[in-house]
């Protein structure tokens, strides 16, 4: 993990530029704080933030040239088969002088041009600069592991790119400026899901996809799209295919000249995971006073001393969460409601005292089908065979009833698959976001339109299918990958995704629906592959994720009255009838409804725009 920044201004870049770089990668240095490096021609300036892995010497720095010195790289992330595109391209006549996957990724580069990139397994955002053709080439990795953000929105023409926004912010030549559309999608999505930001003109370069820059003049490519298409084997032969492939990615995974460990939690993803790496180290997060139903760390403690290896784990409270939210919203650069996030923070700092990197077990939900949304009750299965007509009747009935279960049942069984169906997040219906917000923040995207434009694209699959892309799409990248990237980097720690491979995703895309999903068995051909190298136990174990005991929290009078006096404040008028806020806050703390994930969008938004717009 590493971060960089940069400057593109087409043969009118000064030496005031220059300054502007260095104050931009300093904003970034959590990214990288074991060195830093710069370049600039006239054109363009690279700022970067080294955090080493591999070849530990001076000779890792970047940013790095090739031998004839026409092209120079900054690269965020990691290449885990640099080793075997080395080897292709000394046949090919190259020579190396550093252990980096950098300089394979750029000598790669400057052989395949963008065809390196169907190459490449790993996660990346890379930049290189031609010094010769005065073309920038910008691209991310297939699922949006890594960030990407770039913007035009400057006073002066210049293009600013780089691994996070608040570098931006240092230039000033940037126009900051809030983006009054983003709120409204947000406050249904729980995060900034869609290409512009909250910062007006802010884009975030999609997953899969590459940018090329040349004479002012910009192209966006789609390099990579993901698709399902289940092949015909059985059962047996998809477990093997898993089995072999996540086998074989782990020990490609843990390559590495630095010390790592294992996130932990008591679930299949990230125990398989450590059950395959066996790292010496694993690292658990858990709620105190909530052992019940938040914190599994016993579990992972359990499962590493079964492995002969040491845990590590951290139990947060209500006040580590609250005072810690400011920070979390700083570092995400844009408002995040996934309250995973405060976990996540606490596990990263916890994991980077012992190890400078971790495996993790994100994506095996959205490749393998682990989502309990992605399946259907048995009540639900009997309720849909009522006429849809009347469903869709109840279902605008249960929009305006007070949350809880058999809103939630209403509304899922009479709604057609783009309203049932955004993503893992759905918080406000866009009918009750207009009812808490001003008259000028309304005019926004729907989730619902989204959603469902995009299931026209991808008519012919399943419903399993295409909820699974529309995840892979939006919610993965914008949300769990992006979560994770920016709680470990504040941290300075890398995390690595196995189950993110393009070798692994090969594999899951080819299984059909119901070696994935069955009643009430979720991921079947993983858990059935993960039961060859780890108890039954953990095999089985239902999913749990990062639950967070907020609602129990805001029904204290400490934090009632903490989000009350935001919810009320000069900034939360700015957006919201405030009154329809703290009804919200007031039933939830009667206990009159289940209001805490509707609260909790809004604070952590206020929060937020605190951070960026009122103390920055």
């Amino acid at each position: 993990m590493c971060g960089y920044v940069g400057i593109y201004k087409n043969n009118s870049y000064t030496e005031e530029d220059d300054e502007f770089l260095k104050v931009m990668s300093q904003e970034i240095e959590h990214r990288g704080p074991d060195s830093d490096g710069y370049f600039s021609d006239d054109s363009l300036g690279f700022g970067f933030r080294r955090l080493a892995f591999l070849d530990l010497t001076p000779n890792g720095r970047q940013p790095l040239f090739t031998d004839d010195k026409k092209k120079v790289i900054c690269f965020n992330g990691e290449i885990y088969n640099h080793d075997e595109i080395r080897q292709e391209l000394i046949k090919e006549g190259y020579t190396f002088h550093t252990k980096t996957d950098t300089e394979v990724l750029l000598k790669g580069y400057d052989r395949y041009k963008e065809g390196v990139l169907d190459k490449l397994r790993g996660m990346f955002a890379f930049s290189v600069w031609d010094l010769e053709e005065k073309e920038l080439f910008i691209a991310r990795d297939f699922f949006g592991i890594k960030p990407m953000y770039y913007t035009q929105n400057t006073k002066d023409g210049s293009l600013l790119f780089g691994s996070e926004i608040k570098a931006f912010l240092k230039n000033p030549n940037f126009n900051k400026e809030f983006n009054e559309k983003a709120l409204k999608p947000f406050l249904t999505n729980e995060y900034s899901a869609y290409e512009e930001t909250f910062f007006k003109g802010v884009y975030k370069l999609e997953a899969g996809h590459y940018l090329k820059i040349k004479d002012g003049n910009m192209e966006k490519v789609q390099y990579f799209k993901p698709d399902i298409k289940p092949t015909n084997k059985s059962l047996d032969e998809y477990v093997e295919d898993v089995e072999n492939v996540v086998k074989e990615t782990v020990e490609l995974y843990k390559r590495s000249h630095s010390p790592l460990g294992c996130f932990l939690s008591g679930g299949v993803d990230s125990s398989y995971i450590f059950s395959l790496a066996q790292t010496d180290e694993t690292f658990s997060v858990g709620f105190k006073d909530y052992d019940k139903d938040y914190n599994e760390t016993d579990l992972a403690k359990e499962l590493s001393e079964i492995n002969g290896k040491k845990n590590y784990k951290v139990l947060i409270d209500a006040d580590d969460c609250f005072d810690a939210l400011p920070q979390i919203q700083y570092y995400m650069d844009e408002p995040h409601a996934n309250l995973s996030a405060v976990p996540m923070f606490f596990l990263s700092k916890l994991a980077r005292e012992h190890v400078k990197g971790v495996l993790s077990g994100e994506g095996a939900d959205e490749f393998f089908g682990g989502y309990f949304s992605y399946g259907e009750t048995a009540n639900m299965h009997k309720y849909r065979k009522l006429p849809f007509g009347l469903r869709h009747f109840l279902r605008n009935r249960a929009i305006n009833m007070k949350n809880g279960r058999v809103r939630r049942f209403l509304i899922k069984g009479g709604s057609e698959l783009h309203e049932e169906f955004i993503g893992q997040a759905k918080v406000f219906e866009p009918e009750h976001a207009d009812a808490i917000l001003k008259p000028e923040y309304r005019d926004a995207q729907n989730p619902f339109d989204v959603a469902k434009r995009f299931y026209k694209s991808v008519q012919g699959k399943t419903k399993l299918q295409k909820m699974q892309l529309l995840d892979m799409k939006y919610w993965l990248p914008g949300n769990i990958l992006l979560k994770g990237d920016k709680m470990s980097s504040c941290s300075s720690l890398e995390v690595r995704t196995p189950f993110l491979d393009p070798k692994v995703y090969e594999v899951a895309s080819s299984i059909p629906d119901k070696y994935k999903i069955d009643g009430d068995d979720f991921k079947i051909a993983l858990r059935k592959a993960a039961e060859k190298v780890m108890p039954p136990d953990w095999s089985n174990r239902k999913k749990v994720g990062f639950p967070v005991p907020i609602r129990y929290w805001l029904r204290q009078d400490k934090y009632y009255n903490m989000v009350k006096e935001e919810i009320t404040s000069d900034v939360a008028k700015k957006f919201f009838d405030t009154d329809a806020l703290v009804k919200l806050l007031d039933d939830h703390y009667h206990e009159r409804a289940m209001n805490q994930r509707y609260i909790w969008t809004v604070y952590a938004f206020l929060i937020w725009y605190r951070e960026y717009f009122i103390n920055r």
